[in-house]
């Protein structure tokens, strides 16, 4: 049984104490950081690092899908095929 991975938008925006699934939905429509930190008030570094922490944790979905698919990749193999 595989947890879903997802970015933890609770989490993050705890730690940035802001509503970062309302950063991420405007960076989705293609809203520029400039205007996001007029309308919102957050610094343009503070968005930066947020930008770049939801980046980081796409690479590490991406890595553990990678080597969760090449292990059952590898199980498969090891079985034998009787028929």
């Amino acid at each position: 049984m595989v947890k879903e991975l997802r970015v933890d938008e609770k989490a993050l925006s705890k730690k940035y104490q802001t509503n970062v699934g309302r950063l991420i939905r405007a960076w989705k429509h293609g809203i520029k950081d400039r205007e996001i930190s007029a309308k919102t008030g957050i610094t343009l570094m503070k968005l930066h690092l947020i930008k770049q922490d939801i980046e980081l944790t796409h690479r590490h979905i991406r890595l553990a899908q990678k080597k969760l698919k090449l292990a059952e990749d590898q199980s498969a193999s090891l079985r034998p095929d009787f028929f």
